[in-house]
């Protein structure tokens, strides 16, 4: 894939990562799909799809251990993401999670760790248990998912929270709370938004509207759900795909490039929202 096709977002240290990665949720769970699955992740990777999220939430460690198959041998091609259970998340816990996590990925780092979400365990808390990790070379960078704006804003008040590299959420066309303050305060600070389930877990492929629209424009429904958000320079797309010929699909959304008037067209479609919504979880 030529370098000048992929797109790229910034992490606030300034390194680059692919704007389109590949997500891992609910893969490991069959094993008549395993094959499919990791022949899925390795074509992406050929494909520029090099930034792959997974967390020790997903199969109860089974889709790490996936992705260290699809991974093996080519550990320095990819940009490693996973995250940490609440549960799991005090200063010393989210060390001895991210040990395990590092023993299944067969690996000595991890690009990116994330908290999954909010827990009981004080934000202050988890942030020296990264800022630990990352001392010791366990971890890259560190990052959060499913915060709302309050939350961010907690996060950014602990000691070391100011190095928190992206917020992964559940975002797009349909799912748009963040649009309203969160994507606003992040991009404020610089500080991009990691979508996850970008085409709702297949269910916009099958949306009447959206349907259309693709259609009209020569692309695939995932294609411009995907497109919409890559749009947006400072958010990282992460969908899943079980096949080759799926991980194809999505990758060349990186070739649809909306205009203006599309983008307004999508927008009359899939409204933002007109006040504040609560952040919404799948």
């Amino acid at each position: 894939m030529p370098s000048q096709s992929i797109k790229h977002a910034v992490l606030p240290s300034g390194e680059l990562v692919p704007q389109l990665g590949q997500g891992t949720w609910q893969m490991a769970e069959r094993r008549d799909r395993r094959g499919d699955e990791i022949a899925a992740l390795r074509a992406g990777i050929d494909l520029g799809l090099t930034l792959i999220d997974t967390a020790e939430m997903y199969g109860e460690g089974a889709a790490e251990d996936l992705v260290a198959e699809a991974i093996a041998g080519r550990r320095d091609e990819v940009f490693l993401v996973s995250k940490v259970y609440p549960h799991n998340a005090s200063s010393e816990g989210v060390i001895a999670a991210c040990e395990r996590s590092l023993k299944r990925l067969q690996t000595d780092r991890i690009d990116l760790y994330l908290l999954h979400w909010m827990g009981r365990h004080p934000l202050a808390e988890t942030v020296a248990g990264f800022q630990a990790l990352k001392h010791a070379g366990k971890i890259r960078h560190w990052g959060v998912s499913n915060l709302d704006t309050g939350d961010m804003r907690s996060l950014w008040n602990v000691p070391g929270g100011r190095d928190v590299a992206t917020n992964q959420v559940l975002y797009n066309l349909k799912r748009r709370a963040a649009d309203w303050d969160l994507l606003p305060w992040q991009r404020e600070r610089s500080i991009p938004l990691m979508a996850y389930s970008p085409v709702e877990q297949a269910r916009l492929i099958s949306n009447t509207k959206l349907v259309r629209f693709a259609r009209d424009h020569d692309a695939t429904p995932a294609q411009v759900a995907l497109a919409w958000l890559l749009a947006n320079d400072d958010v990282i797309v992460i969908p899943k795909a079980g096949s080759v010929a799926h991980v194809q699909e999505n990758a060349k959304a990186r070739e649809l490039r909306l205009s203006a008037a599309q983008l307004r067209e999508l927008d009359a479609l899939f409204p933002a929202p007109r006040s504040r919504r609560s952040l919404e979880m799948l």
